[in-house]
């Protein structure tokens, strides 16, 4: 049979017919995007989207920053941690050359044993006790002190540290002068040694407690040391803080009688060193 043939005009309705759908199609597509995205922008999805994209770079870029600054630390701690135990030893080497030293001191007081070494640990245990945390050594520097200042550093040093005080600074007296250092242990001791006079024969300790009260900090407390009783009038109501006091010339009993008079009036204690 012969097939009928479709007419030009069948042909035109089929393509204007395929072009509707596909206009319709369009927008209908056209027209869901557009619903879609009012409904994101009405809600704040998108704008809380893009925020929340944006702080995390911020938290990324501080993240970052972060790590930067916390191996900055960790090598400066590293760095510190390192000479920090090079000071300790060395600390700790010194400590026992100077431990050394004082039990040499302490044999020859007659204070390593005995007695003597409980009346030294109660002298400490004064020191440690009393509140402030500064202590302000005061030397006599008259003639009769000449060579045995030295001898006795070690254990001056050792009365620092062992009290737990600060040494603030050191003085010393002679016939109404007086000179006060501060620094270092080791440069307030050098100073001692290369300045203080060792001449003289008056022992102004009256004048150099004025002096000093008016010049210098107060202390936790004064540590003083000397052979010989005071020249010039004490004002003990003055003093600023305990004294506790190292009479050397012990024979001598007014040198005891002055510098235990000085611990009791001003809250101190006093230590007798016998040296033999």
């Amino acid at each position: 049979m012969r097939r009928a043939r479709s007419s030009p005009q069948d042909n035109v309705y089929e393509i204007f017919s395929d072009m509707a759908l596909l206009m319709l199609a369009a927008f209908i597509f056209l027209f869901a995007l557009i619903l879609v995205n009012a409904q994101l922008q009405g809600s704040g999805k998108a704008d809380l989207t893009l925020q929340e994209i944006e702080e995390l770079k911020q938290q990324l870029a501080q993240a970052r920053l972060d790590k930067l600054e916390l191996q900055r630390e960790l090598n400066s701690v590293a760095s510190v941690d390192a000479q920090q135990q090079i000071q300790n030893a060395e600390a700790l080497m010194a400590g026992k050359d100077i431990e050394g030293q004082v039990e040499k001191v302490l044999l020859s007081a007659s204070m390593a044993t005995g007695k003597g070494r409980k009346d030294f640990d109660m002298f400490i245990a004064g020191l440690r006790n009393l509140p402030g945390k500064d202590l302000h050594l005061v030397v006599d520097g008259t003639g009769s002190m000449h060579g045995v200042t030295s001898f006795l550093i070690p254990v001056l040093r050792m009365i620092a540290i062992r009290s737990g005080k600060h040494l603030s600074a050191v003085s010393w007296y002679a016939d109404h002068r007086v000179g006060t250092y501060t620094g270092s242990m080791a440069e307030m001791f050098d100073h001692l040694m290369e300045d203080a006079p060792f001449i003289g024969a008056d022992e102004t300790i009256g004048h150099a407690f004025r002096h000093i009260a008016a010049e210098s900090p107060v202390p936790g407390a004064y540590l003083l040391i000397g052979d010989e009783p005071p020249t010039d009038e004490v004002r003990y109501h003055e003093i600023p803080a305990p004294v506790f006091t190292l009479p050397l010339g012990t024979s001598n009993g007014n040198t005891k009688a002055a510098f235990q008079q000085m611990a009791d009036t001003t809250g101190g204690r006093m230590l007798e060193l016998k040296f033999q």
